[in-house]
């Protein structure tokens, strides 16, 4: 029997994950424009053995940014530095479909993978938030079905440019003066409904061949895009059950792509609060959430409610007919929606509670314990 391997990253905001850990003493919010605070977590994720850092990432300013620290640099950019920091580590940013051209991220991807001596992974997104459109001068953010169809051709294209240089063409031929054969560099002529690539890429086939794919919607066409093309899957789940079942679908629907399903992994995200004793680790945890500001995290759960919660008190138990109708889960904010739906609907915590479970990880499980 084959041996598994349980994979660990590491998933990076600049100022720490829980929305009020920027007001912690022990963070450091006034290095998050600082390249070395980011090689220094690099090379402490290294040291601890963690397979990848992760970064997210969208192209416009949060509205709530006076709560909370601002996001800090690009991704791809600062992957690029961490690489010369570290030396195995593997390096994931965060790229959206519907705000790049696939010529331009093959690119940066590329050239990522290059400089990292094969390390780079695309989490690919067709960003889920409107703010971004005026940014790219468009009228409207594009709806869901539109963003993802955009979003099958993208890849596709993507793959074709990476795919464009064979394996061996590059001759380094000094004797002759061919540096390739130009019968192993191809034309990609992609053509789509929303995107046209002519190609061919104009650099070799990285040490990966191209970068690891990795996604993270939980939506419909979020689960069938990842089954069809991600190598790895990020997921939010409060409970074994419900992570089991996403588990069983995701593999599922990738065997009906005549896919192997063990060449998709599933890395469900968690939050832990570290001590040396549990008691301690809980400590730790009521600090941080005492430093929580309720005004953004109810524009992050107003966000996921799709509704205007202002009017509810903080120290009443939220009335479970607001998350009654969940929704199918059609887009992520839906999938996350549920999420919020099964808490409220099990737990019945107050409003103040709710912000408190979700100030950890937007959703992902909080865990507060030993390292046992």
């Amino acid at each position: 029997m084959t041996e598994r391997q349980l994979h660990l990253n590491a998933f990076i905001y600049p100022a720490g994950h829980h929305e009020a850990a920027w007001r912690h003493p022990d963070s450091r919010p006034d290095r998050i424009y600082d390249v070395t605070y980011y090689q220094e977590i690099g090379r402490t994720a290294e040291a601890a053995r963690l397979d990848a850092v992760f970064f997210a990432d969208g192209p416009a300013l949060r509205t709530n940014v006076e709560y909370n620290a601002a996001p800090g640099l690009e991704p791809i950019t600062l992957l690029t530095a961490i690489a010369s920091a570290t030396t195995h580590l593997g390096l994931i940013a965060t790229a959206s479909t519907t705000y790049y051209e696939p010529y331009n991220l093959a690119r940066l991807f590329s050239s990522l993978d290059h400089i990292s001596g094969g390390r780079a992974g695309w989490n690919i997104v067709t960003t889920g938030t409107d703010l971004a459109a005026a940014n790219f001068g468009l009228p409207a953010h594009p709806d869901h079905a539109a963003r993802y169809a955009r979003a099958r051709e993208f890849v596709a294209a993507v793959v074709a440019l990476w795919d464009s240089w064979e394996d061996d063409a590059i001759l380094l031929d000094r004797a002759a003066g061919r540096y390739a054969d130009p019968d192993k560099i191809h034309r990609v002529d992609f053509a789509g409904d929303h995107l046209r690539v002519r190609g061919p890429f104009q650099s070799a086939r990285t040490p990966q061949g191209y970068p690891v794919l990795v996604q993270a919607g939980a939506s419909n066409d979020g689960r069938a895009f990842a089954a069809r093309y991600a190598e790895a899957i990020f997921t939010a789940h409060q409970r074994l059950a419900d992570a089991q079942a996403f588990y069983s679908d995701i593999k599922r629907r990738a065997h009906g792509f005549g896919r192997n399903p063990e060449h998709l992994k599933i890395l469900p995200g968690i939050s832990p609060f570290i001590g040396d004793t549990e008691s301690a680790a809980k400590r730790l945890e009521r600090e941080f959430n005492e430093l929580t500001v309720p005004e953004y995290g109810l524009g992050q759960l107003e966000s996921i409610a799709g509704q205007n919660l202002r009017h509810l008190p903080l120290d009443e138990p939220v009335p479970v007919e607001l998350f009654a109708d969940a929704g199918d889960v059609t887009d992520n904010a839906a999938s996350r929606r549920q999420v919020v739906a099964g808490i409220v609907q099990r737990d019945r915590p107050t409003l103040r509670g709710l912000l408190h479970r979700l100030a950890g990880a937007r959703g992902h499980r909080v865990f507060a314990g030993t390292p046992e």
